[in-house]
């Protein structure tokens, strides 16, 4: 019998990345997700184009559940337009993203 080992789970620090609540949203919108030990992670919105429009957290998180609010307002504060946006999780090698949809 051979043993097979799955590396990339055990080296994934993300447990879940949650969809946005709610989505479609106005004025703001909760983004939701789990980490199973301590990482180095950055929380960024996107818009459809690829440019950085907000980014949410950069820095050390603790593990556990992490609940960031968006208010539509980019690095600058100021309102962005309807529309659909990414929104991006990296943390210690992990990618993932969801689209959510701004309405005004």
């Amino acid at each position: 019998d051979s043993y097979v080992s799955n590396d990339d789970a055990v080296q994934n620090p993300v447990i879940d990345l949650a969809q946005n609540y709610p989505n479609p949203f106005n004025p703001s919108t909760t983004i939701s997700f789990e980490l199973k030990r301590p990482s180095n992670a950055r929380l960024s919105i996107y818009n459809m184009k690829g440019q950085l429009v907000k980014t949410l957290v950069n820095g050390e998180l603790n593990a556990g559940k992490h609940s960031l609010v968006w208010n539509g307002t980019n690095d600058n504060g100021q309102p962005v337009a309807s529309g659909l946006y990414l929104y991006r999780l990296n943390a210690d090698g992990f990618r993932g993203e969801r689209k959510m949809l701004l309405m005004k």
